[in-house]
């Protein structure tokens, strides 16, 4: 499925790369790419709190000269111009509302568009060993949970910060009224700040806690979800069901501490403020009838203390929202400044029209998470157009070598070689183009199987991709299919049967008609006869195409024009099948231990599509 078009804009600028600095600080390259429609925002913001500043004003004037007193009982001046007033200001801030939150809105949602992007255009280019040691689960809370927690702050945290702005005009409107009153209004916002602190202390720890603990509960749903094949077949729901539960608990804990630490806290700070007011009522009260402040000049002192309740009432959840989102920016940073081991070295070269020569030279390979080498001096060669088959016990390094062809890891020592050129020296797109890979564990999309097919090849047409799946042996079953090419798999291709998956993938590669083509135990899943049907059809395409073929069955084996032994990470014999069945034993051995084991699979494999 193509993308939209609006889809594949990218994010404008990226994140600041200076790790030393605070989450929002590294954000606002992102946010410098929104900055008009955010500074038209954050304008219209103030001006709605200048609006709302007014209002005050207004009443005061209305009370003390169009209301009759005890001083003066018959006012000069008319009370419809004060209506008025106080009418259109609620109008102009009702609009400066609107274009406030629609342009504060529309830069967090745009904000959260390009974490996003940035965050999986990054996961696309990080290593294989990034993925070895990462769950799965952890980068979907990421990607997910994370990413709303940053935007839900961005969106808010703005408008909260500039109606807390409104303090410091309020307070220069009140001081210019009555310095003492004003200070009887904001005694009891310094305890308001000292709350204030202590719960953000407390906050922030408990904030990473529970993005960390919906890390463990997404992990646990889509290991069980993806997996719920293995799960039923052991009849293990009951102990998913234990390990969801436990995360739930996990996180249910830590999300009552968070939200214990705001109600212990919360409370105190919207309410101080109120001290602040009753203060007001009181003091203003004994002014107002000693006739030092007008009874309008005490309706001023109410309605900003009323007003300066909203940011002190909002504080405990701007905090909540701040130090959540900072767990969430740290988590995703994690990510982003994870750096790909496997990247194109500078002044790489494309592979242009290879030939297909292979060559592994001395090769030596561990992976990142073990300590013994897999390859211990791995040397072989193959000739542009040949075809040679890995065999060796499990274990001994055959998908190693193609997991190296491809780059996917690179070599400790030695190196590998495709047309003479060190694959860390060519670019990797023209690398994996060039190079076509079969794994043993086909992954088909959950699309149509013309998407599937055509995934390297999106321009292809459906002559294209009928050659491929006939070459491949797919062509036959996808016919029988009711909607033939548009049929829909499920999930990771789990509506078709293993054989039916492998043949699919099989095609998937053909149809790049790659110079190089590794076939990784390709054949395992299907049976004997489609096998067969299959490597009629790849000795075809196999003619002017390297291929190196990972083998385990006889029939795969009869493939190859060389076969190559492997033990311990080494190449220690070669030469034909016959050859090596007649003159090296640990040959025959490890064919004997392949036909056991073939003979305990299920019949099966290849069976019909479900």
């Amino acid at each position: 499925m193509r993308p939209e078009p609006s889809d594949r804009r990218a994010p404008a600028r990226g994140l600041d790369p200076d790790r030393n600095r605070g989450w929002v600080r590294r954000v606002l390259p992102l946010l410098g790419a929104r900055r008009r429609l955010f500074v038209a925002a954050l304008v219209a913001s103030g001006a709605g709190v200048l609006a709302t500043l007014a209002i005050p004003v207004v009443l005061r004037d209305a009370i003390d000269t169009a209301l009759p007193t005890p001083t003066n009982p018959v006012p000069g001046a008319s009370l419809m111009p004060f209506v008025w007033a106080v009418l259109a200001l609620g109008v102009v801030r009702a609009a400066l509302g609107f274009v406030a939150r629609s342009g504060l809105f529309r830069v967090a949602y745009h904000l959260e568009y390009d974490l996003r992007r940035l965050l999986y255009e990054h996961l696309t280019r990080l290593s294989f060993s990034f993925y070895d040691r990462v769950q799965s689960g952890q980068l979907i809370s990421r990607a997910n949970s994370d990413v709303r927690s940053v935007q839900m702050y961005l969106a808010y945290a703005p408008a909260l910060l500039v109606t807390a702005g409104s303090f410091a005009l309020a307070l220069v409107l009140m001081v210019q009224v009555h310095v003492g009153l004003t200070l009887v209004a904001v005694a009891p916002l310094p305890g308001v700040y000292l709350l204030g602190t202590r719960l953000r202390q407390e906050l922030f720890p408990l904030s990473w806690v529970v993005q960390a603990r919906l890390a463990e509960v997404a992990t646990v749903v889509d290991e069980s979800v993806t997996g719920t094949r293995i799960v039923k077949a052991f009849a293990a729901e009951r102990r998913q069901i234990a390990l969801l539960e436990r995360a739930a608990r996990r996180l249910h804990w830590a999300g009552v501490r968070q939200f214990d630490a705001r109600a212990r806290y919360a409370p105190l700070m919207e309410n101080l403020p109120r001290v602040g007011l009753a203060l007001v009522l009181l003091y203003g009260g004994y002014l107002a009838i000693e006739g030092q402040v007008t009874v309008g000049d005490l309706i001023l002192f109410s309605s900003y203390v009323v007003m300066l309740q909203a940011p002190f009432r909002s504080l405990g959840f701007l905090l909540m929202l701040s130090q959540r989102a900072a767990a969430s920016a740290q988590r995703i940073f994690e990510v982003l400044d994870t750096e790909p081991d496997i990247v194109d070295a500078p002044g790489a070269v494309d592979l242009v029209r290879p030939r297909g020569e292979v060559e592994l030279r001395d090769v030596w390979f561990t992976y990142p998470a073990t300590s013994e080498p897999v390859l211990r001096g791995l040397s072989l060669h193959l000739a542009p157009g040949e075809t040679v088959a890995l065999v060796g016990r499990t274990g001994t390094g055959k998908s190693s070598v193609a997991r190296l062809l491809t780059r996917f890891y690179d070599v400790d020592g030695g190196a590998v070689l495709v047309d003479g050129h060190d694959v860390r020296e060519v670019t990797l797109a023209s690398l994996r183009t060039a190079v076509g890979v079969v794994i043993d564990e086909p992954f088909l999309f959950s699309d149509t199987l013309f998407a599937n097919i055509a995934y390297g090849r999106p321009d292809a047409t459906l002559d294209d991709v009928h050659r491929a799946a006939t070459a491949a042996g797919a062509a036959d079953f996808i016919a029988a299919l009711p909607e033939g090419y548009d049929t829909v798999v499920g999930e990771r291709g789990y509506t078709l049967s293993g054989g039916q998956r492998q043949r699919v993938a099989i095609a998937r590669t053909l149809l790049v008609d790659p110079a190089v083509l590794v076939l990784d135990d390709a054949t395992s899943a299907v049976d004997a006869e489609r096998e067969e049907e299959i490597h009629t059809a790849v000795q075809a395409l196999m003619r002017g195409r390297t291929t190196l073929v990972i083998a385990h069955r006889l029939s795969t084996i009869a493939l190859a024009d060389r076969v190559v032994l492997l033990d311990e990470g080494r190449a220690v014999a070669e030469g034909t099948h016959h050859e090596l069945l007649a003159r090296e034993p640990r040959y025959g051995q490890v064919l004997a231990a392949v036909g056991a084991d073939e003979s305990q699979e299920p019949a099966a494999a290849g069976g019909p599509a479900r």
